[in-house]
C-alpha cells in the first residue's frame, strides 16, 4: 500500500463500490467513501486525503456545493478534486476548469483504465 488516501463521493453504492475496489485492488490506495455531499464534508473534519472523487449530481447536495464549500475552506481548499460525471458538454468543460477542479471523469467509469486516469489527472506515478 502506498500512502495515497483518496476519498470518493458518490450517491450510488454500487458505483462507490467499483471506485472504490479499482483505487484499492489495481492502484494500491486507500480509500474512504461517502454516500453524499454532506458526508463528505463530515470526513473532512477529521480526514485529510490526498484527493477526492466527487460524483456531480448527487440528491441533496450536489458535487458543485460541495465543491463551493471545498474551495471556501483553507483547510480543504488544496485538496485536488476530479468530477465524475455523466454529462459532460463542452460548456461544462469550461464550468469545472473555472471551479478549479484537477479533472473530469466520465461516467460510465472504465474499470480497467481508471487508475491510470487518476494518477495521469494527479500527476501521481502508478
Amino acid at each position: 500500500m502506498t500512502d495515497r488516501l483518496i476519498l470518493v463521493v458518490d450517491d450510488e453504492e454500487h458505483l462507490r463500490e467499483l471506485v472504490q475496489a479499482c483505487l484499492e485492488d489495481l492502484g494500491g490506495w486507500e480509500t474512504l467513501v461517502a454516500g453524499s455531499g454532506e458526508q463528505c464534508l463530515e470526513i473532512l473534519k477529521t480526514e485529510r486525503p490526498n484527493a477526492i472523487l466527487l460524483d456531480i449530481s448527487m440528491p441533496g447536495m450536489d458535487g458543485i456545493a460541495v465543491c463551493d464549500r471545498l474551495q471556501s475552506d483553507p483547510n480543504t481548499r488544496s485538496i485536488p478534486v476530479i468530477l465524475l460525471t455523466a454529462k459532460v458538454l463542452p460548456s461544462d468543460r469550461a464550468k469545472f476548469a473555472q471551479m478549479g477542479v484537477a479533472g473530469v471523469i466520465s461516467k460510465p467509469i472504465q474499470p480497467t483504465t481508471l487508475t491510470a486516469e487518476v494518477a495521469e489527472i494527479l500527476g501521481w506515478d502508478q
